[in-house]
């Protein structure tokens, strides 16, 4: 009768153990999916403020302003427009 009452106390004590770590496991997942999921919403924050920003410096103005004052770009006039004419082979 020990015999089983010592076989039981240590299944019992196995298993506890495994239940323990389990729940180890589970929170440090769990700790693990919190900080991912926090990480997700400060990149999605990242996104959409550089896509604002992106929006803002590709306005028309701004890009005819650096094409004038970086680029010295010019308009598109007649008097400036040189055609090119592909001869015939």
């Amino acid at each position: 009768m020990t015999r089983v009452n010592l076989l039981l106390l240590v299944a019992v004590l196995l298993t506890a153990l495994y239940v323990v770590h389990t729940q180890y496991e589970s929170r440090r997942i769990f700790v693990e999916l919190e900080n991912a999921s926090a990480q997700g919403r400060k990149l999605e924050t990242d996104n959409r403020t550089l896509q604002a920003e992106k929006r803002s410096q590709a306005t028309p103005l701004r890009v005819d302003k650096l094409a004038k004052g970086k680029l010295q770009m010019l308009p598109a006039t007649a008097a400036i427009t040189q055609y090119v004419s592909v001869g015939k082979p």
